[in-house]
């Protein structure tokens, strides 16, 4: 069993990057090569910008390759309890986004003619207790009236047919969501903006931002130091640089997943014949999906830990053992991959983008990233282009969370309360 992400250890190798040490000036200098960052930086090309993008590590090499493979449409939330909070229109608002999140990913694929597998096959949430159906039936019902005519509630015998388990008791199938092959995504986002001239630098960790007046920077990082008109930050939850401000803001969770060896196409077609996307209902939930290459990927939030090679490992035991309890059948079945990645999560579990102290930012994804990231990329390009009402985060306000200075030393008690509300409800 290896230790690594599926998506990146199957990714085709990007050896496109800069060698030399970089000086001298650029229009923009982009932080963070993950999804967030790489779009960013080919709209901002395409639009005539010089640009510079500084990864700490490899292009894709956190969130955007160690993510469970869903480019899924709708909120984190419920959608009529955030109703409720912030207003119909608000929230109606935010789901369209990213719905066209969704949209902005197909476009690129298409554009760019990155060969990824991506396939609009839906997504279907899956009530794991009969009362959750309910629950999700009524939310689908105010969907389809208010927001999104393409959902619809499957039975606990339709659900049957889709999911060859019997731990579910109907679902919500959201129509227009999508999946793809992460890492070849990624690698194909990244040569796009190359061949658009963007410079990609690799094991180039930012060490010092310096105001040099504007929205101007001296962006210092282990390959060299430039000067940039606009800086762009898209670093997730980098534990490393000087992002102190945002690092208040952003609560990093650790997500674990395993990938099966390849599975025979006729026990998948018994077992998942539609081969769509699929999340549990519960707080504490997994998610699931079939690969490229027939194997059976089954993730979820194991443990509130962070992500280590130990503290993945034990994730994969659990994991395991609860796809063993969905899949009997599997029971025996070899794991090839098993890995974790951080989630950066926002208080309210709202992404967060706009400027501050002149830099431009988009973080805080809360586990629905890889379609918003990309999406955000090139709304952000259009920011700094000077359609601030690009930006449909706008108006969020983003006071730094009390008590917290980097390190998520309440993940435990978080934990706890989930697994208890998952006893109780």
């Amino acid at each position: 069993m290896k230790l690594e992400s599926y998506w990146l250890d199957t990714a085709p190798t990007f050896n496109q990057g800069e060698q030399e040490p970089v000086s001298g000036h650029v229009d923009v200098a982009v932080i963070g090569g993950g999804f967030t960052g790489l779009s960013a930086a080919l709209a901002l090309a395409r639009q005539g910008a010089s640009v510079t993008v500084f990864e700490a590590g490899r292009v894709v090499g956190e969130a955007s390759g160690r993510n469970g493979g869903q480019c899924n449409s709708g909120l984190a939330h419920d959608y009529g309890a955030l109703a409720a909070r912030i207003g119909v229109e608000r929230a109606r608002a935010y789901y369209r986004a990213y719905a066209s999140a969704v949209d902005s990913v197909e476009a690129l694929v298409q554009q760019e003619q990155i060969e990824c597998g991506f396939v609009r096959c839906g997504r279907l949430k899956l009530a794991a207790k009969p009362q959750h159906y309910d629950k999700l039936a009524r939310a689908c019902e105010r969907l389809a009236r208010e927001v999104d005519p393409e959902v619809e509630m499957l039975s606990q015998a339709q659900v049957r047919d889709e999911v060859a388990s019997d731990a579910f008791f109907g679902g919500l199938l959201q129509k227009t969501s999508a999946q793809m092959h992460m890492g070849e995504f990624g690698i194909g986002l990244a040569q796009a903006a190359v061949r658009q001239g963007v410079r990609i630098l690799e094991s180039a960790p930012v060490t010092g931002l310096d105001p040099i007046g504007g929205n101007a920077y001296r962006v210092t990082s282990a390959r060299g130091t430039v000067s940039a008109d606009q800086v762009f930050l898209a670093t997730g939850s980098s534990s490393v640089g000087p992002f102190g401000y945002f690092r208040r803001r952003l609560v990093s969770v650790g997500s674990f997943i395993i990938a099966t060896e390849p599975l025979a196409s006729a026990l998948l077609d018994r077992l998942l014949p539609n081969r769509r996307g699929y999340v549990t209902s519960r707080n504490i939930g997994n998610y699931f999906r079939v690969t490229p290459d027939n194997r059976l990927l089954f993730g979820g939030r194991a443990r509130f830990a962070m992500s280590n090679p130990r503290s993945d490992e034990k994730s994969g035991r659990i994991l395991r053992a609860t796809m063993k309890e969905t899949f009997p059948e599997l029971g025996d079945t070899r794991i090839d991959y098993c890995w974790g990645g951080l989630v950066d999560m926002t208080a309210d579990r709202l992404p967060r983008a706009g400027q501050h102290r002149g830099m431009f930012y988009s973080l805080g994804y809360s586990g629905h990233g890889v379609q918003m990231s990309v999406h955000m990329g090139q709304k952000m390009a259009e920011v700094m282009a000077g359609n601030v009402g690009a930006n449909p985060w706008r108006d969020l306000d983003w006071p730094a969370i009390p008590g917290h200075f980097g390190k998520p030393w309440f993940l435990p008690f978080v934990g706890a309360y989930y697994r208890l509300q998952d006893l109780l409800h």
